[in-house]
């Protein structure tokens, strides 16, 4: 098993890192030349700047058995097919389950966002240390998870 990140502006990759750590677990941080990244465990692969580039890189580096860290339902649905694992940066995992109505859910928002292009929404809530704290025994859950298995 590794363990790979859709790093570009992921706020939990100092969690991953830690976590992968304990368990011994090789952590790839992908991302694109628009992002610098540095660290003392993970390996950094760095992919062009392209729309999707990063997306793409790691659903064909992502292998059966591995955990991908992604915000991104579409990469998280093409990761699932692949036999890996995938938790989204606030704790939920992705599975066949679920993955269905969470793109769903994504077109409904998009659509409705199109229909009403004069009016601007707040972006996320800014992330709380109990996200972090959150995500953390989520992920430490979803190791033992896979580990059992």
């Amino acid at each position: 098993m590794r363990i790979l990140v859709d790093a570009d502006a992921c706020p939990v990759v100092s969690i991953v890192e830690k976590t992968a750590k304990r368990f011994q677990i090789p952590v790839i941080l992908l991302c694109d030349t628009n992002h610098i990244l540095h660290s003392d465990y993970s390996e950094i692969k760095v992919i062009g700047a392209g729309a999707d580039a990063v997306d793409f890189a790691l659903v064909s580096l992502c292998r059966k058995g591995d955990l991908v860290v992604t915000q991104d339902y579409g990469v998280a649905a093409m990761i699932l097919g692949t036999g890996a694992y995938g938790i989204h940066q606030s704790g939920k995992w992705y599975t066949d389950e679920n993955i269905d109505r969470m793109l769903m859910e994504r077109h409904l928002s998009k659509k409705a966002r199109r229909s009403r292009s004069k009016h601007h929404f707040k972006g996320p809530a800014k992330r709380t240390p109990e996200d972090d704290l959150r995500f953390a025994e989520s992920l430490e859950r979803l190791i033992q998870k896979i580990k059992t298995e």
